[in-house]
């Protein structure tokens, strides 16, 4: 796609990323934050992505976000409960239209350029880059987990029951982990021979 989005570098959208996510947790009015989910959800239509796009980065959250309101409703209050919630979806939403705009090589040379002053200290950018990358991608990954739990539960017959739910995913969530910390170690270990090679020649 050839959207304002999509041809802004990875940095800019970076760096917009933390801004706004520094201001939905500074923002304490449920009213508010409604406003800015809103205004996140109308980035879809600027990159291009249609309705469609929105309801499915949305819809496999919806039934956490709803024990999340009736949760926080239950133990502070109904408004405490709006603003978790729409923050929530405000962040995630945000997440995905960055990662869907955006691609991984992109992300990944972005944050090496960042960190790279760093490497004296013992910081490997390359392995941080790739972490923050699979990091994003991983945030729609939970969603498609939790609406394959939510189906796989309704067809053995145990409903909604919140226990039901949460526990499968969490044993799903940790999986796809250490799926992820196996790849940035094989990253790691690639990287190796390149450095000891770089350093051969100095």
């Amino acid at each position: 796609m050839t959207s304002p989005l999509h041809r802004l570098p990875a940095s800019a959208k970076l760096a917009a990323l933390a801004l706004c996510g520094t201001a939905a947790m500074a923002i304490g009015d449920w009213r508010l934050m409604t406003v800015f989910l809103a205004l996140v959800a109308l980035g879809f239509p600027l990159a291009g992505l249609g309705p469609r796009v929105l309801l499915a980065q949305i819809r496999p959250l919806l039934w956490m976000l709803a024990l999340l309101f009736l949760a926080q409703g239950w133990l502070a209050s109904w408004p405490v409960a709006a603003l978790v919630v729409t923050r929530i979806a405000a962040l995630m939403l945000l997440a995905s239209l960055v990662t869907l705009t955006t691609r991984t090589e992109a992300m990944i040379a972005t944050v090496e350029r960042l960190l790279a002053p760093l490497a004296p200290l013992g910081v490997n950018p390359a392995k941080v880059g790739l972490a923050f990358s699979l990091a994003l991608r991983f945030l729609p990954v939970i969603g498609e987990e939790a609406e394959r739990v939510r189906e796989a539960q309704a067809a053995r017959g145990l409903g909604t029951h919140p226990v039901a739910l949460i526990v499968p995913l969490i044993v799903r969530v940790l999986k796809a982990a250490d799926d992820v910390a196996a790849a940035i170690e094989a990253r790691a270990i690639e990287d190796l021979p390149e450095r000891d090679s770089a350093r051969a020649t100095h």
